[in-house]
């Protein structure tokens, strides 16, 4: 990891973890605004594909005063190393403490079929393009580096996130998971974890949003490779993932019980946890579940 130093200060230890690629940005906005308001201490959103990450959270950061805004995570094969260093740098001068650049090797699939790329291996590209980012010069926005984290689920993969970057931001894991990951980062380095939540509805309509929301990632070797190294088998990595799988994965229940998901990861030594709230479409409003979660967790 570079020399330079990079701080940030979360409002709290709970934010949201959200898609908003399916929103107009004005919209978008406003829904940020709202989770500042509600007491949630950061926004992160994912690069899909469909809108630049980067050029999202400079919207967010301007339209709120205090909320942490992430990307979680920033896809390496979209854009060249310079050009993620440097938009980090400079969202993070324009906005001190606010910013997490969260980076992440994407999947195969995604990188060769939609971006037309490459998918080599993921732990000598990322090191790489850490490389080529440390090496932009220092005068580019000096000692303005924002906080760095890296999509880190194998072991190798959290090493690299806390030798050549600030921490890890792990996705799809359970509590034992995010210890490991603290056990093998240390105390001096950043986790911030994701954890996906589906409140609202009866059990059986719960339990339906969380295999909706595992279908895709049931079929990426990545994250079929960490559940089974997070103590699942073969028989849990079906399509949508099996019963034991999706509430391992995916606080239900009612608000104190997903509330209670989210400081699991805190208990387990996570800094920062980061809710993702299941709805049934993209565009559905995430708010309503969000004020629930935001009573349940006192913010």
């Amino acid at each position: 990891m570079s020399d330079r130093t990079a701080c940030v200060k979360f409002p709290s230890k709970v934010g949201v973890w959200w898609n908003g690629e399916a929103w107009p940005i004005r919209e978008a906005r406003d829904i940020a605004r709202d989770i500042e308001a509600l007491g949630f201490g950061s926004l992160f959103m994912p690069e899909g594909g469909g809108k630049d990450a980067l050029v999202e959270s400079a919207a967010f950061l301007s339209a709120t005063d205090r909320l942490v805004v992430g990307t979680g995570i920033a896809n390496i094969h979209v854009r060249i190393p310079t050009a993620a260093e440097s938009g980090g740098r400079i969202l993070s001068a324009l906005n001190p403490g606010r910013f997490v650049l969260g980076l992440g090797v994407s999947h195969g699939p995604f990188v060769e079929q939609m971006l037309g790329g490459a998918y080599r291996k993921p732990l000598a590209t990322m090191r790489t393009y850490l490389e080529r980012m440390d090496a932009l010069p220092p005068e580019i926005e000096p000692g303005a580096r924002p906080l760095r984290l890296l999509a880190a689920l194998g072991p190798k993969m959290i090493e690299l996130s806390g030798e050549h970057a600030d921490g890890a931001h792990p996705y799809l894991v359970t509590p034992e998971q995010t210890q490991v990951t603290r056990s093998i980062l240390g105390a001096d380095r950043w986790i911030v974890t994701e954890q996906a939540v589906a409140i609202g509805g009866d059990s059986g309509d719960q339990l339906r949003r969380a295999h909706d929301h595992l279908t895709m990632y049931s079929t990426l070797p990545n994250y079929r490779n960490s559940w089974l190294r997070q103590g699942f088998d073969e028989s849990d990595l079906v399509t949508g993932g099996s019963d034991r799988l999706a509430r391992a994965l995916v606080g239900t229940g009612s608000a104190d019980d997903a509330a209670a998901a989210l400081t699991a990861h805190l208990d387990a030594g996570a800094d920062h946890v980061v809710v993702q709230v299941l709805t049934d479409t993209p565009s559905t409003d995430p708010r309503p579940a969000l004020r629930e979660l935001a009573s349940a967790l006192q913010l």
